[in-house]
């Protein structure tokens, strides 16, 4: 007597696990591309009717004498100027036993953008965040 099988073998292939597979891949490389930091400077714009939660311990003045179109930078206030290529060094002996080292910047209205963005390079290099200071409206 021939017994003949009543279950054949399906040959045919099933793609929605495959496709679950792929929009989970898609949702997880989307997820962790948002996460990427971009190489660009942390800075924190204070509004100038609010408060910035960052609390910045050191700053960095920089005067513009238009007359003669040069530059002064006071660190923390001082009274006596300091050159620009030793700021870089008094704010790394200032800010080393900081957890979170923030600085922040005071620049006159006139000040141009190249030289407050000198003293962003050197926050970017130490790994330091920046606060740039407004006045109020």
């Amino acid at each position: 007597m021939a017994i003949k099988r009543t279950t054949k073998v399906d040959s045919g292939f099933s793609m929605s696990s495959m496709t679950d597979i792929v929009f989970l891949l898609l949702i997880f490389f989307l997820v962790t591309s948002t996460l990427i930091n971009p190489n660009a400077l942390k800075l924190l714009l204070p509004k100038s009717t609010g408060q910035v939660s960052a609390k910045a311990t050191v700053s960095v003045s920089i005067k513009h004498y238009q007359d003669t179109d040069t530059f002064s930078y006071h660190i923390n206030g001082e009274e006596t100027p300091v050159r620009f290529n030793m700021i870089e060094d008094q704010l790394i002996e200032l800010l080393q036993t900081e957890e979170d080292p923030t600085f922040s910047i005071y620049a006159d209205e006139t000040v141009p953008i190249k030289e407050v963005v000198a003293i962003m390079n050197i926050a970017k290099r130490n790994h330091y965040k920046v606060i740039m200071a407004t006045s109020p409206e």
